[in-house]
């Protein structure tokens, strides 16, 4: 069974940082693309970022690039992105997923809150 485990989001004051994490299993991990993706209250699921599957290449929502990286550990089936320069339009819940499986509703995890206030 597919499965994704998110941690790390909390509340943060802008101009703060957070790395996220994404324990990924029930597939072949390293032969994935893996993608984070967020959604807002009243908004629309968005792709923040996306990393090739041994992690040379990796692609960016204009709205984060330049403050969030994205990386992954094989050996660990884990992706992270860490961000920085927190905004409060950061806030979301923010999942990973691989988007070869994001059109099946039960391969998405719980997500993990990101709140960026003062």
């Amino acid at each position: 069974q597919v499965q994704f485990v998110e941690s790390g989001g909390g509340l943060v004051q802008p101009g703060g940082s957070l790395r996220l994490s994404c324990v990924a299993s029930g597939f072949t991990f390293s032969a994935r693309v893996m993608s984070w993706y967020r959604q807002a209250p009243g908004k629309e699921r968005e792709l923040v970022a996306s990393i090739s599957s041994v992690g040379r290449s990796t692609t960016y929502a204009d709205s984060v690039k330049g403050r969030f990286t994205m990386f992954r550990d094989n050996a660990k089936n884990t992706v992270y992105l860490q961000m920085n320069s927190l905004k409060p339009e950061d806030t979301a819940v923010y999942d990973c997923n691989a988007p070869a499986f994001i059109k099946v509703a039960d391969y998405w995890g719980q997500g993990t809150q990101v709140t960026v206030s003062s």
